[in-house]
């Protein structure tokens, strides 16, 4: 595991080996994860998806996540602001790339991380960008699954199950459920962003996925009409997770041809 500084914060990083010669996969995780998150259950999802698509692989935790540097004041000064995936899109993730010398990766994001690939890809040169449950806009279905996430936080089991993945598990869960329950979020919407991405897409979503719907993927490829789409039966939010075989196999199809 390695740590670098990217504007000032350090940032943990795992850096997965693979030939030079393919554009690199750059993970992006989702609003609770981490690097660890991606490899629960013993298996190293990432690692996976490297070796069949004979690429290289960057996993890292945003700031405030896992063993990344925790966000001062998270509830108070430190609050995320509604536009906080365009930042890490615009600011972070591309001090981030030239640090490690990556000019046009290949974006994997889930869910928040998704959201923030589109986002980097509407405005910078990816080789593609694969995307799992994206957020283009705020669903009333993503607000009730994020405030039943509250309740099981602070009265449940989930503040345990996250305490394994991340060194400060109260900021990390906050500065995600307070941002998203906001009224200032609810006008969260890429759609218009969308429609500047040029690369190739391929977006993914489970039928069963409790913080979105169909709505997403169909919008997605309104604004970009070159988007791959695939829908998995049996699938909640999280494809790696819940059909991590099924998902692989489409990642690797989808990357093969490409240069």
């Amino acid at each position: 595991m390695d740590f670098l500084d990217i504007q000032g914060v350090r940032i943990e990083l795992q850096r997965i080996a693979g030939p030079t010669a393919r554009a690199p996969l750059v993970f992006l995780h989702e609003g609770l994860g981490s690097v660890s998150l991606w490899t629960q259950r013993g298996n190293s999802w990432p690692q996976a998806v490297c070796q069949a698509t004979g690429r290289a692989g960057f996993v890292y935790s945003r700031r405030g996540y896992g063993q990344s540097d925790a966000v001062a004041d998270v509830r108070g000064s430190g609050r995320l602001a509604p536009d906080y995936m365009h930042r890490q899109a615009c600011e972070v993730l591309p001090a981030l790339l030239e640090t490690l010398q990556i000019r046009q990766p290949v974006l994997l994001g889930h869910s928040d991380g998704a959201s923030i690939a589109l986002l980097h890809a509407s405005r910078y040169p990816v080789s593609a960008a694969i995307v799992m449950a994206p957020h283009l806009m705020v669903e009333d279905v993503a607000l009730q699954a994020i405030a039943q996430a509250t309740t099981a936080f602070e009265s449940g089991g989930l503040r345990d199950k996250l305490s394994r993945h991340h060194a400060d598990v109260d900021g990390a869960f906050w500065q995600w459920n307070d941002v998203w329950l906001s009224q200032a979020f609810r006008s969260f919407d890429i759609r218009p962003d969308c429609r500047l991405i040029r690369a190739p897409l391929l977006a993914i979503q489970g039928l069963g996925d409790e913080y979105g719907t169909m709505a997403q993927l169909d919008e997605l490829a309104l604004a970009a009409p070159q988007t791959v789409q695939l829908h998995l039966a049996d699938c909640g939010h999280s494809p790696q997770r819940d059909q991590p075989e099924r998902t692989l196999q489409a990642v690797a199809a989808f990357l093969k041809p490409l240069p």
